[in-house]
């Protein structure tokens, strides 16, 4: 074999080699990508605080006490700047909250989303108007307004509640004073475990020119609501939410 050849086939079996390896790297990132997400976002989802309880609110009856009870979780979430972002400065145009989804439904009871009241007073009223059907958008403002469903377009809060309302309706004369909590519950017999459910939702993140989705999955309500009255917890480890680029 005369040495040019050799050098075609040394020339060839480097090109292979490099082609090989690229190949290799280029699956390790994607791999990588889908295990770990988006590690450069211009906002991170920093922490999620939910807040369960339950409360009645009054309808017609003949006795002292007429009450349809509703055990409610109020979710928080907060998106902040990513202060370690490579990049231009970027602002965010909206978040979503979409494509939810009851994994395991209650054994009492039926669950609805709503999207906070857009009036004074409370913060949420869980009637028809407020249920949020399909998905749940707050537009980037200056500031996070839930009553105008507006997010600070530099970081903000946004939220939304999960509300048990297929329970019983109570009514008593015997009473002297109702306390308006999880407490509530167990005057219609019923149990934490009669209560739990678990919700998925994707969260959408929305910034100039592109939008960053990531799944997350509540098992609620939160702590022995019926003993405690209220329960919440706070939750910064975002670990098992990966956001990837749309």
């Amino acid at each position: 074999m005369d040495k040019e050849k050799k050098k075609q086939i040394i020339k060839l079996c480097v090109a292979i080699t490099t082609f090989a390896i690229i190949l290799l790297l280029v699956g390790i990132t994607m791999i990588r990508y889908q295990v770990e997400g988006d590690k450069n976002m211009p906002f991170n989802l920093s922490k999620i605080i939910v807040v369960s309880t339950a409360e009645g609110q009054e309808t017609d009856g003949k006795k002292k006490w007429n009450f349809k009870i509703y055990q409610n979780n109020d979710v928080y979430i907060y998106i902040d700047k990513n202060e370690n972002y490579r990049g231009q400065e970027k602002s965010i145009k909206s978040v979503k909250i979409e494509n939810i989804n009851i994994t395991k439904a209650p054994n009492v009871g039926r669950i609805q989303t709503y999207m906070p009241n857009s009036v004074d007073g409370r913060l949420f009223d869980y009637s028809d108007e407020y249920v949020v059907n399909e998905k749940l958008e707050y537009k980037g403002a200056e500031e996070s307004n839930p009553k105008t469903l507006e997010i600070g377009s530099n970081g903000g809060s946004l939220l939304l509640s999960f509300s048990n309302t297929g329970l019983e309706t109570y009514s008593s004369d015997k009473d002297k004073e109702i306390t308006h909590d999880g407490t509530l519950l167990e005057k219609i017999n019923v149990t934490n475990e009669d209560i739990a459910f678990d919700v998925s939702f994707d969260i959408v993140i929305t910034v100039d020119n592109c939008s960053y989705r990531a799944n997350t999955t509540l098992q609620l309500p939160c702590g022995n609501i019926i003993d405690e009255g209220t329960c919440n917890i706070e939750k910064t480890d975002m670990s098992d939410i990966i956001f990837k680029r749309e």
